[in-house]
Order: C-alpha cells, then structure tokens, then sequence
C-alpha cells in the first residue's frame, strides 16, 4: 500500500511567521483539549461501579482498552505525519474524540465503554505523536534559531497538564451539575468540535511526500541508541505512575480511604499531572542530570507516601504523595521528550516520538491492569506495595542506564 500525494510543497515565507505563531497557540490548545478528554472518565468511574456493579477488574479492563487503542494508532498512524502533513492526522484524529464522546453518551454498559475506549485511544494515539511533532515545527518557524525550551515545556504541559484538566473538570461537573455521566463528555467534545476548527485554519508545516506505507518501526536507533533507550525507560516508568492514578486510584480514594466524592477523585489526577506539568515549567532550565535525579527521586518517595497513605487511611498523606510522585514523573518524561525531539531527524521526528509514545503507553496500561487484575485476590495495600517495590526495582534500573549515558543539553 502507498500514499499518492502530489500536492504543492509548503512553502516557508517570513511572512507567514505571525500565522505559525497563533498556529503554535492553536495546535497547544488543541493538544490540551485532546489530553483532557482522555481522562474524563477517571472521577468517573466510582459512579459506573455504583450503576451497573463493575469490579476494579472492570474498571482497569475500560482503562487498558484506552491503552491498546493508542498503541495500535501508534504503530499505524502515528508516524505517517512526517509525510502525509500535520493537519491530515490531527482532524481524522480529533474526530474519533468526539465519536468516542458521543458513544459514553449512549449508554453505561461495559461493551460501548470498552469500544468508547479504545476509539479513544485510537484518536490520542494518532494526536500525541501528531501534536508534538506539529508544535516542534511551529516553534522553529515562529521563532527561528531560537533554543527549543518554550516547545519543550508546552508541548509536555499541554499533554500532561490537559491530562489533570480533564480530570478535574470531569470532577467539578460530576459535583454538582446534573446528569453526572453525560454532562462532562458534552463540554469536552463541543470543545473538541473547536478544536478541529482552530487546527483548520493554522498553516501545514510538512511538505507532503511520496512514501510507500508501512506500519511504525519501534526502534531506538535515532541517532544516539543508549540515549533513546535511557528516555524510553524514564517514560515508562513516568507513565506507570500516571496510569496508577488514572485507573485504580479513584476507587482507592473511594473504598479503602472512604471518600466517595467525585470532585476528590478528580483532585488526586489533577495533582497528579499538575504536579508533573508545574514541575516541566520549573525545571527547563536545569541540567539533565539534575532533572534526572529529581524525576527518580520524586518518583520513589511519592510511591512510598501513597502506600503510607492506603495503610494510615490517611487521604492527605495519599495526596501529597501522588503529588510528589506526579512532580517527579513529569519530570522524567519533560526530558523524555526533549531528548528524543532534538536526536531525531527532523524527516522522522513524528517516527521517533511515536515510538517514544507507544513505549510510555505500555507504561501506563500494563502496570494498571496487572494491579486492576491482582485486587481480585489480594487486598488493595497489599497490591499497591508490591507496585511500589517493582517501580523502585524499575527507577534504580533508569538511574544505572543513565549514568551509562553521555549528557546533553536536552
């Protein structure tokens, strides 16, 4: 199969500068709104486990059909944006959003909640790797041979710091508006609708090529392979802890820690990921080895604070933890993606974050769904310690493969 397009190249002219300018605000938007529908769901849930009996099982089974949504979008389409242009992925992209949307809207049931899901996947994989690589041209045409730093702390911002968004404002609409399991999904998905209009009007950045079609390579040969393997792990590891606080830990907020309402759940996701996206803007001008060592640091004691918060019911002590944890996440995956968009080739910068991104989304379902699978035999504490004790086993792993590692500026 080959993609046949024989449009006009995009052609780059000083006065264009401004129109890639309010195009870098308009993709970042869009970025936002996209992260922010995928965890509208996340507060959530205790409400579909109350309607119609799901297990935690259930509930890491709707998450994990997310997950495998975004890597098959990865592995098929996250990549082809380096030839096809920004703009051809990106709408299809934010369409499936609001097909999914309107889906949570029909009906509670666990079977159009898993095909919701995945349709949902399907989207954010295809938006992930599309956005960022869209908001790196922006940025180099907008501000040309200016340093990367503002594309790395909004691109990494609008993604994680969308993802607390959505969260939150799931959990006020659920608080006190009406219909608490439809009204979250129809803002998010008429500010979907604006978003493929705002992408509409921002300039293409990618010269269309012809390119027999083939499915992502997943491969860390982008110019420096230790370097890809080092940001690769750190993803991981980042979004495991995301995905923890995504799936299960609205329902631990609910059972074992006794707090039922949906605007606490949807507190703890957005410390979570707003505790990662503050901490991408405070850190931009630190070394790698600093952020490195915050990144694996923030991890481990945030994990150990929230197993010390199931184990005292102490919900403060299980917030701060998240936060904490939150913080050093978004840290590790800031440097994630900085390192891997200035290795890359710009002819597979879209490739290389792809393949970056489907590593960070095995992160956040495998993890999830082996703790989601575990509470049917285990107690909740218990599960949650030996998530802990893996993760710990995974960050000391990170640190050893990043010593190996030469810095950069990235």
């Amino acid at each position: 199969m080959s993609l046949v397009l024989d449009s006009p190249p995009v052609a780059e002219r000083p006065a264009e500068s401004k129109h890639h300018g309010r195009g870098f605000w308009a993709v970042a938007l869009t970025f936002l709104v996209a992260s922010a529908y995928s965890t509208v769901p996340a507060p959530l849930f205790p409400l579909y486990v109350a309607r119609e009996g799901f297990t935690t099982f259930d509930i890491t089974v709707v998450f994990a059909a997310f997950a495998v949504g975004v890597v098959i979008s990865l592995v098929l389409a996250g990549h082809i944006s380096d030839w096809v242009g920004r703009k051809a992925i990106l709408i299809p992209a934010l369409t499936l959003e609001i097909i999914s949307a309107l889906l949570f809207l029909t009906s509670t049931s666990l079977p159009v909640l898993i095909v919701a899901r995945v349709i949902n996947g399907l989207g954010i994989g295809m938006t992930v790797a599309t956005s960022t690589a869209f908001l790196y041209d922006l940025h180099t045409r907008h501000r040309p041979g200016a340093t990367p730093r503002r594309f790395e702390i909004v691109s990494t911002a609008t993604n994680i710091g969308g993802l607390g968004v959505g969260a939150l404002i799931a959990g006020v609409l659920a608080e006190y508006v009406p219909s608490p399991l439809s009204t979250p999904y129809v803002v998010l998905a008429v500010l979907l609708v604006v978003s493929v209009a705002a992408v509409a009007l921002t300039p293409e950045t990618v010269d269309r090529r012809r390119v027999p079609y083939r499915p992502q390579r997943i491969s860390a040969d982008h110019g420096d392979r230790r370097g890809y393997v080092a940001a690769g792990a750190g993803a991981f590891a980042a979004f495991s802890v995301f995905g923890v606080f995504t799936s299960v830990a609205p329902g631990f907020v609910a059972g074992e820690l006794h707090h039922p309402s949906r605007l606490l759940a949807g507190l703890v996701v957005f410390l979570v990921f707003g505790g990662a996206a503050v901490a991408q803007t405070l850190t931009g001008s630190l070394s790698v080895g600093v952020r490195r060592v915050l990144g694996l640091g923030g991890q481990a004691l945030g994990v150990l604070l929230v197993v010390a918060g199931i184990y005292a019911t102490s919900f403060p002590l299980f917030l701060v933890g998240g936060a904490v944890a939150g913080i050093g996440a978004g840290v590790q995956f800031k440097a994630s993606i900085g390192a891997v968009a200035a290795m890359a080739a710009p002819a597979k910068r879209g490739e290389a974050l792809a393949t970056l991104f489907f590593i960070a989304y095995l992160g956040l379902s495998v993890p999830s769904l082996s703790i989601g699978l575990a509470t049917r035999y285990l107690a909740p504490a218990t599960v949650m310690t030996w998530f802990a004790g893996v993760l710990l086993v995974l960050l000391a792993g990170v640190a050893a493969l990043s010593r190996r590692t030469p810095r950069s500026g990235a």
